[in-house]
């Protein structure tokens, strides 16, 4: 899906201008450079697609061995929460993204300031990056999100006992369910966070949602169908996921304008994942946004005819928007460090799920696993959309990362 919109102009280009805009020069010898901050995962699966189009791809990372470190053209071993190591690296390059929010802004303030394009922009990531300003930034733009007060010392939460039931989120530094600390009566406060944070009221979830949105430099975006996220409890992270979501149209439409709207503040172009929650009452709320590529839309590398990282490099080199149309319902299954094992990886029952005919493994080339580490995904595509969850939880039966046994205690 498609729409168009004007980047803080009154001007509507044209069809054939907007071509002319986006076309890459033809003075141009050599590909783009562009940057990739962090090496994992994200960073590896962008850089799969990246084969597909000129480019000349680097990585900033502080580990050789990490998932990406083999698949770019330079890559550079280096902190990217530190201003001069990012600094160093963004300098001569033609672009530069993210794969995680924990980057030392300040330095992509300064390269951008000097030309380097950076996706998405700084004040994003700032906001971002921050839940307090995040939530704080949903609230001014009238973006329904849960209720929220703000926290600076553990002792506060004394006196917001009426928020019961609630979630505390500390501001800086969580991440994949880490930060987020669940209370139900006032006995769980001694378990929060004395720290700058959230205490927001918590939804009475029927159903978790994401979207995918990417917008390009000239305002236009592309939404990926909504998906539907099974968290584990466990490891406070994503199980699996069903697109399209099972959800009525309406929640749908709700939950489109309401991405849309996120994405059009923001005001960058980039690609951004957009958690949502449905409540009972069918009500659609705001949780949290990712600026990169997510989790949640790991299923488009074969669901969709153009991939969310596909979709990225779209926006990076300045060529068209993809096609996020799904080809196939589609399961996505999170495969993870089991419980009671830490160190060199052994996925048991690989063989059995790579006799699948409609499973599409990716491993994520990481050599250690311990409890709740993500180590790779599955996709299952199949045209009866009700048999996914039963062939996710197929999958997670079948597979299993393990490696050498550990005493729980000893973690």
């Amino acid at each position: 899906m498609y729409d168009n919109y004007p980047d803080n102009t009154n001007a509507h280009p044209t069809a054939s201008d907007a071509v002319a805009e986006r076309q890459p020069s033809s003075e141009i010898s050599r590909p783009p450079k562009v940057g990739i901050l962090g090496g994992g995962q994200l960073g590896r699966m962008l850089l799969q697609a990246a084969a597909n189009y000129p480019v000349e791809t680097f990585v900033l990372e502080n580990d050789p061995l990490c998932p990406a470190a083999h698949l770019c053209h330079h890559f550079t071993n280096g902190d990217i929460r530190n201003f001069d190591d990012v600094y160093r690296f963004g300098k001569g390059l033609d672009a530069i993204t993210i794969e995680i929010e924990s980057v030392n802004v300040e330095a992509l303030e300064k390269l951008a300031l000097e030309g380097v394009k950076v996706y998405p922009r700084p004040a994003v990531i700032k906001t971002i990056n921050n839940k307090i300003i995040q939530k704080q930034f949903y609230q001014e733009k009238g973006i329904p999100s849960p209720h929220f007060v703000v926290t600076t010392h553990l002792q506060e939460l004394n006196l917001h006992s009426a928020m019961l039931p609630a979630v505390h989120k500390v501001g800086m530094g969580g991440y994949d369910g880490r930060g987020v600390q669940v209370m139900r009566t006032q006995n769980d406060f001694t378990k929060g966070f004395d720290a700058p944070s959230v205490l927001e009221k918590m939804v009475d979830i029927k159903k978790e949602i994401a979207m995918m949105v990417a917008m390009d430099d000239h305002g236009k975006t592309a939404i990926y169908p909504v998906v539907e996220m099974v968290m584990d409890p466990q490891f406070n992270l994503l199980d699996y996921q069903v697109s399209p979501a099972r959800v009525p149209e309406t929640v749908g439409w709700k939950a489109e304008a309401i991405a849309l709207k996120v994405v059009r503040e923001l005001n960058s172009p980039g690609i951004f994942a957009i958690e949502m929650f449905v409540d009972k009452n069918d009500d659609v709320w705001v949780n949290e946004t990712a600026p990169r590529v997510h989790n949640s839309g790991h299923h488009t590398i074969e669901a969709n005819f153009s991939s969310q990282f596909d979709m990225l490099w779209r926006v990076l080199l300045g060529y068209p928007l993809g096609n996020t149309k799904a080809i196939k319902p589609s399961c996505m299954v999170n495969v993870v460090g089991a419980d009671n094992f830490e160190g060199d990886v052994h996925y048991e029952g690989l063989a059995e799920i790579l006799k699948i005919e409609n499973a599409f493994v990716h491993l994520y080339g990481k050599r250690k696993t311990k409890p709740g580490r993500k180590m790779g995904h599955i996709t299952i595509m199949s045209n009866e959309t009700h048999e996914l969850p039963y062939q996710a939880n197929k999958v997670k039966q079948a597979l299993k990362v393990q490696s050498i046994q550990v005493d729980k205690g000893e973690m």
